[in-house]
């Protein structure tokens, strides 16, 4: 997982039992590197608020999978 906030920036490993968190304003991009697919689980409080709230940013990695 790779996360973002102004001039701050981490690449954190991901294993099963691994939780984080993602402030509001963070840039973030997951990826699964080997054979075995990545499942992640995203909860957000409060609710999520609606389509205008995320904006697509540049990564750390070049897009898999197509918009």
């Amino acid at each position: 997982m790779w996360r973002k906030q102004a001039q701050y920036e981490e690449t954190i490993p991901i294993e099963a039992g691994v939780c984080l968190t993602i402030p509001l304003g963070t840039h973030f991009q997951f990826r699964a590197f080997g054979s075995e697919p990545l499942a992640a689980l995203g909860v957000t409080m409060p609710p999520w608020p609606g389509e205008g709230e995320a904006v697509r940013v540049q990564g750390k990695w070049e897009p898999t999978v197509p918009d």
